[in-house]
């Protein structure tokens, strides 16, 4: 099985950075083959899309994230990281590492299609 373990979130002040982590573990298992992406949940809201980077390297954001987020993966490690630059308080959510192992969807921005779940990490911005 694949476990996904995220990391990086915490407080920080409208327009600072934080960056995310999300070390991919599995016997046996890369992950450079695989999509992963990331979402978010704000408390009473559903989980959304934020970014994911395909097995290729495509890269997808969320509108909301764009210009301000980057997704990246460091395959050799098995970890994918979200830079998160200038902050906004709607930012605020917990943020969940996802993993697709079946390249469900194209663009790969659904949750239904991501195979593997983190527990996720709380991301709070303060105003």
């Amino acid at each position: 099985q694949v476990q996904l373990v995220e990391s990086g979130g915490g407080l920080v002040q409208a327009g600072g950075s934080l960056r995310l982590s999300c070390a991919a573990s599995g016997r046996g298992r890369t992950f450079d083959t695989y999509t992963m992406g990331w979402f978010r949940q704000a408390p009473g809201q559903e989980r959304d899309f934020v970014a994911a980077i395909s097995w290729s390297g495509i890269l997808y954001y969320a509108d909301s994230v764009k210009g301000r987020f980057t997704i990246s993966r460091d395959n050799a490690k098995n970890t994918v990281y979200l830079q998160m630059n200038t902050l906004k308080s709607e930012d605020t959510a917990v943020y969940y590492c996802a993993l697709d192992l079946a390249r469900t969807f194209d663009p790969p921005t659904r949750l239904e299609g991501y195979n593997y779940w983190g527990q996720g990490t709380q991301v709070t911005v303060s105003s």
